[in-house]
């Protein structure tokens, strides 16, 4: 589908994508032409996240839409000069967490050319670069979208950080529905694990912390280790690697199995996070 809605944001983010596109192969590739290419208008109004214009129009996603918007404005000298140099442009200004290379021409028009990054044959992201618009000298993104991170390669996704759940089908989970990571570095967290499930008001975060490294205060349960399953928790169907997610009935606590028994992983108080 070319359609959907939904973003997330979530308080421990994965690593992020480096500046830049050195390493790791062509911004630009030729490309197989897909299946069913986009053939709606490059120009379409966007007002924020939840209307990204014609890059979200030209999404294929499995699930709903997880990020997308217009541009902002910059100066002489920083777009490029050509298409290819826009979508430079795009990685180098906006700075968006997703692959960097492998993209091909799927739409060009007047003024305006529609970049594409497939997987399976199916647009992952969509960045619609156009010439000399309004405070936007050059060629740049006007628009531009992408779907779920669990949608791009398991090689990306590892690269980054990104830790993907599989449900009981062995399909990878939504990050808006469950993920994970490590701690961030910055705030000295790397020996904690935080666990996201859901997003915005119904969104739930636990943490595990074997080695107190978190703030005082900041769960609202100390962390266990060692306990015994709960009758009342419910198994999810959730797994990363030789992890079972469950989660007490009320999901104040989110309870990981593991090959050595089940630890109890607290959730985390509103309004804490690392900054």
């Amino acid at each position: 589908m070319r359609s959907g809605l939904g973003a997330v944001a979530v308080l421990v983010a994965a690593t992020a994508v480096g500046c830049g596109t050195k390493g790791g192969g062509d911004v630009v590739v030729a490309g197989t032409p897909p299946a069913t290419p986009y053939d709606g208008p490059l120009y379409v109004a966007a007002a924020g996240s939840d209307k990204p214009g014609a890059a979200g129009r030209a999404l294929e996603c499995d699930g709903a839409r997880y990020a997308g918007g217009g541009a902002d404005a910059w100066s002489k000298g920083d777009g490029g000069k050509t298409p290819e140099g826009g979508l430079r442009t795009y990685f180098d200004i906006e700075q968006p967490d997703v692959p960097r290379t492998g993209y091909r021409v799927e739409r060009k028009e007047s003024g305006r050319v529609l970049f594409s990054y497939d997987v399976d044959g199916r647009t992952k992201v969509a960045v619609v670069v156009a010439k000399d618009q309004k405070n936007r000298p050059g060629w740049g993104p006007e628009t531009s979208a992408s779907c779920d991170p669990a949608e791009f390669p398991a090689s990306f996704t590892k690269a980054h950080g990104y830790e993907i759940w599989t449900d009981t089908h062995g399909k990878r989970v939504p990050t808006t529905v469950v993920s994970s990571s490590v701690g961030a570095a910055h705030c000295d967290w790397q020996k904690a694990h935080f666990l996201q499930t859901g997003k915005g008001a119904k969104g739930r975060l636990y943490a595990r912390d074997p080695d107190k490294v978190l703030p005082a205060g900041m769960l609202t349960a100390p962390y266990d280790g060692d306990v015994s399953m709960p009758a009342t928790a419910r198994d999810t169907g959730y797994r990363y690697q030789d992890w079972e997610l469950w989660l007490a009935a009320d999901a104040s606590k989110a309870y990981v199995r593991t090959p050595d028994g089940v630890e109890a992983w607290p959730s985390v108080k509103d309004g804490q996070a690392c900054l």
